[in-house]
């Protein structure tokens, strides 16, 4: 027979295999950090810094306060033990991993549209390859050549910055890191040990192997979970699940009010509860599958950056709130660089919350989060039901909404 977990349960497996649970290290470093990364299997980068980009929050979320110049030693520098590949989104992987993203890059190689392009552009192509091979890693930016303009509106690209797409999505180039988050771009021959390199994984093994890695991160998840974590569109995603539940790990179960089947991981851990305060990314894997997101914690999330003004509800880039084994709400915070102060310019409870038991638990962490920033204060603004609490927890005055 199928066991039968309950939500709150499933919760907390999810949670643990996060990497949230545990007793945050005294001092986080190299080692803190890495093994961090490696537990998630990616970090997604997105643009968006308002407060922070994205892939410095899960880190935190996680271990509290570290500095990032140790993070971009890991995951910027060309030789490092990160790179950078379209694993969900564009996303920060173990370098090893490489090869098992092989088959995307074949997938991206015979698309017509990016095969049509790469016929027409054959001599720009070979231009790239060569620039590379004779100056090394540059950004875009950085090639001289009449095609290196922008063409349509600002987003559009030159046919150098495509070309050197189109030859990062099919692993002749990787990326050699950022500047002012800007990729740069070296050939995969230059970059790569041998090992990694040439070494041959085939298309099954790769992604059965990637798929018992999301399992893992997952804790607990149903199979579209699963699939979507390394962004499996077309792959039988059942059949590897199959495979790995042959193997011993994983098993299938069922979660109370779930309607699709779920599996768990065989090294999933249970614990008894989960003790955590953090502010989600909106692109940390706890939420940044919105359907999950609503099954496990009830949850029903989407940024706003793209809504006009006066039609937000939440804010510009509201944060989830994690307390223990639920999310209780929402936080849109800015950082005023300028200013060296912390802006909660939104906050809002969710409907079982409690806004003076979630003020007291996250107080502190606004404190520990304005200093990982940099700043020196917080200020919060009177828009949403979890601001009076939180300016009084603070003994901040609230300040008019902006």
């Amino acid at each position: 027979m199928t066991d039968t977990i309950s939500i709150r349960r499933a919760r907390r497996i999810a949670l643990a295999a996060q990497g949230f649970g545990s007793r945050a290290p005294e001092q986080v470093g190299k080692r803190q950090l890495n093994s961090t990364i490696r537990r998630l299997g990616l970090l997604q980068i997105d643009s968006v810094n308002v407060f922070e980009r994205s892939h410095y929050l899960p880190v935190f979320a996680r271990l509290g306060s570290y500095d990032k110049a140790e993070l971009d030693a890991l995951t910027l520098n060309k030789r490092g033990p990160f790179l950078e590949y379209w694993a969900h989104e564009a996303a920060l992987i173990p370098r090893e991993w490489w090869p098992l993203f092989r088959w995307r890059m074949e997938d991206f190689r015979d698309r017509e549209n990016w095969s049509q392009w790469s016929r027409q552009h054959a001599k720009t192509l070979d231009w790239i390859r060569q620039e590379l091979a004779e100056k090394g890693s540059m950004a875009a930016s950085e090639f001289e050549h009449e095609d290196n303009r922008r063409s349509g509106p600002w987003w559009g690209w030159s046919d150098i910055k495509t070309g050197l797409e189109a030859l990062f999505a099919n692993g002749e180039v990787i990326s050699a890191g950022r500047k002012r988050f800007e990729r740069v771009y070296g050939l995969a021959s230059e970059l790569l040990p041998q090992e990694i390199l040439h070494r041959e994984v085939s298309r099954a093994d790769a992604q059965r192997e990637l798929v018992g890695h999301a399992a893992r991160a997952l804790g607990i998840a149903t199979e579209s979970d699963i699939a979507d974590y390394f962004r499996f569109k077309k792959v039988k995603v059942s059949d590897l699940l199959g495979e790995l539940e042959s193997e011993g790990l994983v098993r299938k179960v069922s979660v109370e009010s779930w309607k699709q089947p779920a599996w768990i991981h065989t090294e999933a851990r249970i614990p008894r509860r989960i003790e955590a305060v953090a502010f989600l990314s909106p692109f940390d894997p706890v939420v940044w599958e919105r359907k999950r997101a609503l099954r496990l914690f009830d949850f029903h999330y989407r940024i706003e950056i793209y809504t006009p003004a006066p039609k937000r509800i939440f804010g510009y880039y509201s944060l989830p709130i994690l307390v223990d084994d639920k999310i209780v709400g929402r936080i849109d915070l800015k950082s005023d660089r300028q200013a060296r102060t912390l802006r909660v310019q939104s906050a809002w409870t969710e409907d079982h919350a409690d806004p003076n038991a979630i003020a007291e638990r996250i107080a502190p962490l606004l404190e520990r989060t304005a200093a990982w920033q940099g700043h020196e204060s917080v200020s919060v603004a009177n828009w949403g039901d979890l601001t009076p609490a939180i300016a009084a927890e603070l003994r901040l005055p609230l300040l008019p909404r902006s």
